[in-house]
């Protein structure tokens, strides 16, 4: 199946190309086959690992980085050499048109030192038409909505029949994910904008229900007025160095924008709770190439290489409709995704030529739906794989851990990053090493691969990187991990309120039809809301909160806080269950595992309005995110009975 089902199918299959019956149109009507390129017959670890490069700076001015970065669509070779290339969105620098590729060149950041970035949305062609997008945008959820105009931006439209996919100009707005930002520099689900283009259709919204209020909110603090199509965002960098990520975040589009290719890593380095220069892989100058990021995602391709992505709701369950408004299941949407091959930096399974040396690679989770379960093996089907290299994680999503941890697996939620050392000292030249995923081809619950659920296909989304392993060139002065002194993680104080809050899933006679997060009664009964319910997350600046997040579906979630990273407390039936050592660190992505109470402290210290959500993409923009209000010092907490007095909590 290329879901739940059809990824085993596709694996199965022979042959340079399968034939998927996708279902039926938005309309009802059976489509024809579509051709998918059998990812058994991508050829594996040919491409040398590309390494993003930086991004380039505009100017530096009063102490301030500046950046212009735009989003465009060009052709990227992400198949291996001699397959066609593959029409993608990326980022880069409009006065350097050779730096666009998918993912964006990495935005390189010191603590203490704040980012200007100017981001421009330039999905046009080159005669300034707009372009549509790459993918099939379900027209019929609670999302951006351009040609609604004004009064229907940003709601769920009402439709008299089914609609098809939506073709109109596509919006795009940038979150910086785990940063520390001001709401106007959070980038806000309703605070897009569309490109300047010719065509824009009459009545055409340009810009989300808060973009013109963030923009000129931004524009007071920095002096910076912003053209159209373009928005202008300040980032303090006022936290702990570690690695970040900027992905697009718009309203109920970020599943197709992303995986069109909308993303990039966003490295912050430096400050007093650094490492010295010189202990860990990479952080010399001269030893850049030993500091690697991977961006592991899984995509689905066309013989002609272009990207696939489900085009109806019977790619997931072979539902036939009807769908709405006749019923309320969404006509193209689909509750998750897992594609076919998987694409690390924007390559399909490249090959990394090591040295017999330590190496730091800073692994992101990238995909859609797809859970990773990644060890280094000496064998690239075997399973259950056999580690050969432990991987010593030294970071999570806030920076480094209070100590090293060595583990055969690292567990990679959506969104979640983890900063690892491998170690190749001592493993002979010649020697080939893969990386793999040991995650399902399917939705996560839990537990242990080959016991609890069926690890990925091991011919295929079971295979991330191949690693050749050659002589050292040059001394290796970096510290063996295990003998690393990290910087003291000190906890955040007392919780003074609790929130108890909900993970749920509606259904109905065609399954599930969206996923929403929300509140728990006094009585204990999960309230669920959508993304337009009034706030009822409502923090009051700088007080330190214990959120309860109960889940009462069937799979694990990654919930995501922006503003904050936050320490895990502890999870289980009664979420007393202490976390693990890979967990002790700072977070802003947090797995909650299906029927248990996963309890994380957080302490938000900007006011205005952000957002939570789970960062599985289809589950995000359909319903699974809820706005969040922080309020001045010494107003009122919580609201509608989701909070409560620590002191009451029992």
């Amino acid at each position: 199946m290329v879901t739940r089902r059809r990824l085993i199918a596709a694996g199965a299959a022979g042959g340079a190309a399968l034939l998927l019956p996708t279902g039926r149109t938005a309309a009802g009507a059976p489509t024809a086959p579509t051709a998918l390129i059998d990812p058994r017959a991508v050829p594996k670890y040919v491409t040398p690992l590309p390494v993003p490069t930086t991004m380039p700076t505009s100017r530096t001015s009063g102490g301030v980085d500046e950046y212009v970065v735009a989003v465009r669509q060009f052709r990227q070779q992400v198949l291996p050499a001699g397959l066609p290339a593959t029409t993608v969105w990326g980022f880069g620098s409009p006065a350097h048109p050779r730096s666009f590729a998918y993912p964006g060149p990495t935005i390189a950041a010191t603590v203490g030192r704040p980012v200007r970035v100017t981001w421009c949305n330039q999905l046009v062609d080159e005669r300034g038409r707009y372009l549509p997008h790459l993918l099939p945008v379900d027209p019929t959820l609670h999302w951006a909505n351009p040609t609604g105009g004004v009064d229907g931006r940003d709601h769920r439209p009402h439709f008299t029949s089914t609609p098809g996919p939506y073709r109109g100009p596509v919006p795009t707005v940038m979150h910086v994910h785990g940063g520390h930002n001001r709401q106007e520099s959070d980038g806000h689900p309703e605070a897009w904008f569309l490109p300047v283009a010719r065509d824009l259709p009459a009545g055409c919204a340009d810009g989300g229900s808060a973009y013109s209020e963030f923009r000129d909110l931004a524009a007071e603090r920095t002096g910076v007025r912003c053209a159209p199509g373009t928005t202008s965002m300040e980032y303090a960098n006022d936290q702990r160095p570690t690695t970040l990520w900027y992905h697009d975040h718009t309203l109920g589009m970020t599943r197709v924008n992303l995986y069109a290719g909308l993303a990039g890593f966003y490295r912050l380095s430096g400050g007093p709770d650094d490492l010295p220069s010189g202990a860990l892989p990479g952080s010399l100058p001269e030893q850049a190439s030993y500091d690697l990021p991977l961006l592991i995602q899984d995509r689905t391709f066309r013989p002609d290489g272009s990207l696939w992505y489900p085009e109806s709701r019977a790619d997931f369950d072979d539902y036939p409709g009807p769908y709405l408004p006749g019923t309320d299941v969404p006509p193209i949407w689909n509750p998750e995704f897992f594609a076919a091959t998987m694409v690390v930096n924007g390559a399909t399974w490249p090959v990394l030529r090591v040295q017999r040396r330590r190496y730091r690679f800073r692994l992101l989770n990238g995909c859609n739906a797809r859970f990773l379960m990644l060890s280094v093996t000496d064998h690239p089907t075997r399973r259950p794989g056999r580690p050969a290299l432990p991987l010593w994680q030294v970071g999570s999503d806030g920076g480094f851990l209070p100590e090293p941890v060595a583990a055969p697996r690292i567990l990679l939620a959506n969104g979640q990053r983890a900063d690892v050392v491998v170690d190749f000292t001592d493993v002979p030249a010649g020697t080939e090493l893969y990386l793999v995923n040991e995650g399902p081809d399917e939705p996560f619950g839990g537990g242990a691969p080959g016991t609890d659920f069926p690890p990925a296909d091991p011919r295929t989304t079971g295979q991330v990187l191949k690693f050749v392993v050659g002589d050292r060139a040059g001394a290796d002065a970096s510290v063996p991990p295990g003998q690393l002194s990290l910087p003291e993680c000190a906890p955040l104080p007392a919780a003074r309120v609790v929130r108890r809050l909900s993970l749920n899933e509606q259904e109905s006679s065609a399954g599930p039809v969206r996923a929403l997060l929300g509140v728990v009664a006094a009585s204990g009964r999960p309230v669920p809301l959508g993304w337009d319910a009034p706030v009822t997350e409502t923090p009051a600046l700088g007080v330190t909160e214990e959120w309860e997040l109960r889940n009462c579906t069937e799979d694990a979630h990654p919930i995501h806080v922006h503003q904050v990273q936050f320490q895990v407390l502890g999870r289980g039936h009664d979420g007393r269950t202490p976390p693990g050592p890979a967990e002790r660190g700072f977070h802003d992505t947090v797995v909650a595992y299906p029927g248990q109470l996963t309890r994380i402290k957080v302490r938000f210290d900007l006011p205005g309005r952000y957002v939570w959500h789970c960062h599985l993409l289809e589950h995000e923009d359909n319903e699974m995110m809820r706005p969040i209000e922080v309020l001045p010092s010494g107003a009122a907490e919580g609201g509608d009975g989701s909070s409560r007095r620590a002191g009451a909590a029992g």
